[in-house]
């Protein structure tokens, strides 16, 4: 039997990836899936390093862009890369569970501020866009309702 290929982001694994250098570890995910053959995504990581300076989700004239809290770099090209080129490595897969709230990652969880970093309306995490446009037909979990 073939295992199912679930996309799950680093971070609930057990991933030392996050911002400030930990985890968001969830057991239950991690025996929930298993049997499958897991598949562990970071966008941000690989590109700024473990611990690294945060990034928010800001909306510009209506247009999200991916900014660095304390150097206000945009960095939105750069992760849009990374985001695609792990979809071009893992064309086929059945599920995906990616960690709510975060600017890559959240799904209809993460905070959209403005200029003054004041939390204007929740939304979607750069790959968790990128995920629904590619990934047409898999639903997008969270680590609140992951099954």
């Amino acid at each position: 039997m073939l295992k199912k290929k679930v996309i799950i982001s680093a971070c609930l694994l057990g991933y030392l990836c996050r911002y400030d250098g930990k985890t968001k570890k969830d057991l239950k995910i991690v025996d929930a899936f298993s049997n499958d053959e897991i598949i562990p995504f970071c966008p941000e990581a690989p590109l700024f390093g473990t611990p690294r300076e945060k990034i928010s989700v800001l909306e510009i004239d209506g247009v999200n862009k991916i900014i660095s809290n304390d150097t206000n770099r945009d960095v939105t090209q750069l992760l849009e890369d990374e985001i695609k080129s792990f979809v071009k490595l893992h064309p086929s897969v059945q599920k995906i569970v990616l960690k709510s709230k975060s600017p890559s990652c959240g799904n209809g969880t993460t905070p959209i501020v403005n200029e003054e970093k004041k939390v204007i309306k929740l939304g979607d995490g750069l790959a968790t866009k990128i995920f629904k446009q590619v990934y047409k037909d898999i639903k997008i979990k969270d680590e609140l309702n992951y099954l």
